[in-house]
């Protein structure tokens, strides 16, 4: 395979490009159905962490969302200006703000998860349900990597 011959490398980088697409063909059927709801995936994703750990920074949630500091400032600006989270003081920290779901973005929220997991599962389908804890296994190794961190 263009020069690389250690078969641990090839085997590696085939798994990649499977995982690759994988992703890319949940993420093809799944985006459009958001779209219909206004929301991207990572606005999505902010949404569900406010939803189910309660108010978080904005560090925070971009490790849970896996997006950068200044893409979460932006997707925080959007929620904020459609009125679907507000930024609250955290008492005894002046630095800090938290991101917390409005009285809208809760009523959204709540309305969109529940058919947004069953179009995912939907989108995977051609996984049996008993194979998804080994699934997830294999993705959780990895996401830590040689090193054991997972991302």
């Amino acid at each position: 395979m263009f020069g690389v011959s250690d078969p641990a490398v090839v085997a590696a980088v085939r798994a990649y490009v499977k995982l690759m697409r994988a992703s890319r063909a949940v993420l093809a059927r799944i985006e459009p159905l958001l779209a219909r709801s206004g929301l991207t995936v990572t606005q999505l994703g902010v949404l569900e962490a406010v939803l189910h750990k309660g108010p978080q920074t904005q560090r925070a949630l971009g490790r849970l969302v896996l997006t950068s500091a200044g893409n979460m400032t932006d997707v925080i600006d959007k929620l904020e200006s459609r009125g679907l989270v507000v930024r609250v003081a955290v008492p005894g920290d002046r630095r800090s703000l938290h991101v917390a779901l409005t009285e809208p973005g809760r009523a959204l929220i709540e309305d969109v998860f529940p058919r947004h997991a069953a179009d995912i599962a939907a989108a995977m389908a051609g996984v049996a349900p008993e194979e998804f804890d080994g699934f997830g296994d294999l993705l959780r190794a990895v996401g830590r990597g040689k090193e054991g961190v997972l991302f």
